[in-house]
């Protein structure tokens, strides 16, 4: 599981530094004037729900940001803040067994995001981020199946973020 996320964090990194400079780095130097960051409770408001999934969620997406940016995590009143909440987690069945047992299934997971950048509120965005995974019906779902997903969404909203900041360049 590190290595997934060591190797998404390699991937979000490389990708910044291809694409050149913007208002948010994830080398722990540059993110603009903003020096503060708040990421309020993704509440899962899915009809299925995985115990765990809000709190894995915010937690990585709070990681993301403290641990590869230079931002200090607050409670209120950050120059970036995030919000949302999840909005769909199925677990659909894509092929069969013989005997009527799925061989195959896909995890969808939507997740709302709305981000606001209080200095600069033309970077201001909500947004739906989706993913799905399909998986064998033997694999556990709440190790890479899930971490996988997660991954994938948070690479897109930090890549919305990105394309925001640098569209003002």
């Amino acid at each position: 599981m590190k290595n997934r996320i060591n190797i998404f964090l390699f991937s979000i990194i490389t990708l910044f530094i291809l694409i050149g400079c913007g208002a948010y780095s994830f080398t722990g130097g540059n993110t603009g004037k903003a020096k503060t960051i708040q990421i309020d409770f993704f509440r899962n408001q899915a009809p299925l729900i995985e115990p765990t999934l809000s709190q894995k969620f915010t937690q990585d997406l709070q990681d993301l940001f403290t641990r590869q940016t230079n931002l200090t995590l607050v409670n209120a009143g950050g120059d970036l803040h995030f919000s949302g909440e999840i909005v769909d987690y199925r677990i659909n069945p894509m092929s069969a067994t013989a005997n009527q047992t799925a061989a195959q299934n896909r995890l969808t997971i939507t997740v709302n995001v709305i981000f606001e950048n209080k200095l600069e509120e033309k970077d201001d965005f909500e947004k739906r981020f989706s993913f799905y995974y399909d998986y064998g019906a033997t694999q556990q779902l709440t190790g890479t199946v899930l971490d996988t997903a997660l991954s994938e969404i948070l690479e897109r909203i930090t890549q919305d973020i990105f394309n925001a900041s640098v569209a003002k360049w």
